[in-house]
């Protein structure tokens, strides 16, 4: 078997399926001079497992229809020696898969099911260390409503909000649009589950209200509509770490062209840069005083939601008043946020380094606990005993 590989597994069933592209291609860029090696696990927008040398060239992903034909299909299995591995390619009677050892997975899907714990649940359910957040830290930071849920009941302040299902909207909108229209327009409709700022849009009436709730649920069967916080700066600030051992980076201002980032803002100012592209202040230019609390709450926040890695947490700034308010933590943030760690005094390939470390430290952890508990509860006796109770209520 070859040396053991650091998975890079990216794409996904997810509208931001391009903006995990580009991620993986950077942190594949900022650790080649790394002694490790990479692997590319591709997902495709259908579900499909590619990998291959190929598939960590950007180059690749111009064409995606013609991308499998580069590529070799992949899955996880579990070895002779109940380790688990990547085979790649296709057994065949002059042929067989190559098996390749893992050292770690570095997770870098954005939205949908790569990003929200289910991946994250398949790496434990094969016992592989894997970067980033837990199961349970990535479904919450997924869902908007729940993540502001817990802030809220923790003290933490967040904006006022209706949660709409697509459910009670098809039985009847009125009763949802007159809660909505207690918050005082503008609104911000989001969908729940996604990030990008995807199906994100402003309402300033009602027909935009009903027009952004009908566009968020092409995306969404759960939505929140926010009270707009105005005038409005967001600052954003990225966590290092595992538990009490976190750092907090410089805080950033993004910058928009309207009142929230788009996705256009985001991500098309260059399309190879992904997040990095996007207009910025660094550091933001607020108080001493705003900056420290963003970063003491962005610690707070990383160790009440049970964080591990890298994440990103995002604030609403109400520009007068200096009011801050907690919008929502992007557990695999675009370009890993490489760039608030650039301004932080670590480089791009020392925080992939230590999320690879931090991923081995968990997995080792977890390891060492019982993860099996013996008993004869199987036993010919218990069976039989089992067995008798069939019938009773």
């Amino acid at each position: 078997m070859s040396q053991p590989a650091v998975i890079i597994a990216f794409g996904g069933v997810s509208p931001e399926h391009e903006v995990s592209v580009i991620t993986a291609m950077q942190a594949a860029a900022a650790l080649k001079e790394k002694p490790y090696r990479l692997v590319p696990l591709y997902i495709t927008k259908q579900g499909f497992w590619f990998t291959g040398p190929r598939l960590l060239e950007l180059e690749t992903y111009k064409d995606l229809k013609s991308l499998e034909s580069e590529a070799h299909s992949c899955h996880f299995a579990i070895d002779e020696h109940g380790k688990t591995v990547l085979l790649s390619g296709k057994s065949g009677l002059f042929s067989k898969p190559e098996t390749i050892a893992i050292k770690a997975v570095i997770v870098a899907f954005h939205g949908s099911e790569g990003e929200n714990g289910s991946f994250q649940g398949l790496c434990e359910q094969y016992n592989l260390p894997y970067t980033g957040c837990g199961v349970t830290a990535s479904a919450l930071g997924m869902d908007k409503r729940l993540a502001k849920r817990i802030c809220k009941s923790e003290g933490i302040p967040v904006v006022d909000d209706v949660w709409v299902t697509e459910t009670d909207w098809s039985a009847g909108p009125d009763s949802i649009i007159a809660d909505i229209e207690k918050l005082g327009y503008p609104v911000f409709v989001k969908p729940v589950h996604l990030g990008s700022s995807i199906g994100v849009m402003k309402a300033r009436t009602r027909e935009d209200l009903q027009e952004a709730i009908e566009t968020a649920f092409r995306y969404d069967s759960h939505l929140i509509v926010e009270k707009a916080v105005s005038p409005l700066i967001e600052i954003n600030c990225s966590v290092l770490g595992s538990g009490a051992d976190a750092e907090a980076s410089v805080c950033e201002q993004p910058l928009s062209r309207d009142e929230l980032l788009s996705f256009e803002d985001k991500y098309l100012g260059d399309a190879g840069k992904g997040m990095a592209s996007a207009t910025r202040h660094i550091p933001a230019p607020v108080s001493d005083e705003l900056t420290l609390v963003i970063r003491e709450t962005s610690l707070r926040l990383f160790r009440l939601l049970d964080c591990s890695g890298l994440v990103r947490l995002d604030f609403l700034v109400e520009k007068e008043s200096g009011t801050f308010y907690f919008n929502e933590i992007n557990t695999i943030p675009g370009s890993f946020s490489f760039y608030l760690w650039d301004k932080s005094g670590s480089t791009f390939p020392g925080i992939l380094d230590k999320m690879i470390q931090i991923a081995e430290m968990r997995h080792r952890e977890k390891n060492g606990r019982v993860r099996s508990y013996e008993t004869n509860l199987l036993s010919t006796k218990a069976v039989r005993g089992l067995k008798g109770l069939k019938g009773k209520g």
